[in-house]
């Protein structure tokens, strides 16, 4: 079997890992891949719809994965299932819930999504006096596609308007800012759900937790994410529960009603408050990094449970009975300016428990390539043994400007 997996980031080589494991005759391909995806597959230099459709008709690729959310809301789903093409993702109009927080909202309200109390802005004007009528902090967030870096919370109104202005604007989010959404800053702990979708019906995965500021304490700036863990301690029975009744069920019945149906990954992105599930957001693809801690505690053929998704059959999955953690090694200065092409020593010795993202590879050296460098993905009996490994692991990796946090799995 052949599959293409568009991406170059830590998901993609952690899908990789998985599908390999899995199927250790599966000839893999990434487009455009990294430094660790070409040690198990074949990188290919293309990033266009166009091209990637080409090559998988050229190339009898039987299945094709998608971790690009751009290329998702730009419609490649709908260009593979022109050309017949099995492909493992939303099409064009699914993928706006992901695409267009505006929209997403819009869609919770219609099928009664339990969801934070928000409202919409073009004009920085209009947005700047709602905000002054409003109690602090308050979340505010770019309607369209910012690598996981545009949702900021103001803790007072001067706050407030500096990053209205900025966003709607100083365009500092480009064409994804041309839009925000404000609403009221939710008081409890996230959870991420990553599910699969068959056209019919959602199937959660195991619960994840993600660190999204750069410092420890969850301080500064928002990122695509510093680490993760899996299962999530605090996600009960209950909290489930109530997570189906009022987030995965109004989804799926929305999804169907509105003739959004596909075979792909919905992930819910959720807040806690008094055991109460609200969804802050929908993505329409593995997350990163919680694919990195999710992946390795699945007993079953992911395979197997994609073909089934696109087959429109039932699934099963299995899960080991242990914990993951991942831990984001970064570049010094990310999710800002960073520097790139710096040597990083020590993968050799602890390649099992690297998964690459932001990292080149040349003449059998690593090189920095991007902001998130790196992850260490390590498992065990409890999350604590997880987490003590995981750090013990990074000891063992130096690059000039390395930074991660410190208290990844701390809640």
């Amino acid at each position: 079997m052949k599959i293409l997996i568009i991406g170059n980031g830590g998901r993609e080589h952690a899908i990789g890992i998985k599908l390999k494991q899995d199927n250790a005759d599966v000839e893999l391909f990434f487009a455009k891949g990294n430094g660790g995806t070409e040690e198990l597959g074949t990188n290919v230099n293309i990033d266009t719809t166009i091209d990637i459709v080409d090559f998988a008709k050229n190339s009898n690729i039987d299945i094709t994965i998608v971790g690009s959310e751009a290329l998702l809301v730009d419609g490649i789903v709908d260009e593979f299932t022109k050309n017949d093409l099995k492909i493992f993702g939303p099409h064009q109009a699914a993928a706006m819930l992901e695409g267009d927080k505006a929209f997403a909202k819009s869609f919770m309200n219609k099928f009664n999504v339990r969801t934070a109390i928000h409202k919409s802005f073009i004009n920085s004007a209009e947005a700047i006096d709602f905000v002054a009528t409003q109690q602090f902090p308050i979340v505010i967030k770019a309607t369209g596609l910012a690598a996981g870096k545009g949702v900021i919370i103001a803790q007072n109104l001067a706050e407030a308007t500096k990053t209205i202005q900025q966003i709607l604007d100083e365009k500092i989010f480009g064409a994804a800012g041309n839009e925000v959404v404000i609403e009221e800053f939710l008081n409890g702990f996230e959870v991420s759900v990553l599910s699969v979708f068959n056209g019919k019906n959602i199937y959660p995965l195991i619960s994840a937790k993600d660190h999204k500021k750069i410092f420890d304490g969850d301080k500064g700036a928002n990122t695509g994410g510093m680490g993760s863990i899996a299962p999530h301690p605090f996600y009960t029975q209950e909290i489930e529960q109530d997570f189906i009744d009022n987030i995965l069920q109004p989804t799926l019945l929305g999804i169907i009603a509105e003739g959004l149906q596909f075979a792909g990954v919905i992930f819910f992105g959720l807040m806690i408050v008094n055991n109460k599930c609200y969804l802050l957001e929908y993505n329409l693809r593995m997350g990163d990094p919680e694919t990195q801690a999710v992946l390795p505690l699945m007993q079953s053929n992911f395979i197997e449970v994609i073909n089934d998704a696109i087959d429109g059959k039932e699934l099963n999955l299995q899960w080991k009975n242990e914990s993951s953690s991942c831990v984001v090694v970064a570049s010094k200065g990310y999710p800002n300016e960073y520097e790139v092409n710096k040597l990083i020593n020590g993968i050799s010795q602890i390649k099992n428990n690297v998964v690459l993202a932001g990292a080149k590879y040349i003449d059998g050296k690593y090189y920095t390539n991007g902001g998130r460098v790196l992850n260490v993905v390590c498992k065990a009996n409890t999350l604590t043994e997880a987490i003590d490994k995981c750090y013990k692991t990074i000891e063992n990796i130096e690059f000039d400007g390395m930074y991660y946090r410190k208290d990844i799995g701390k809640m």
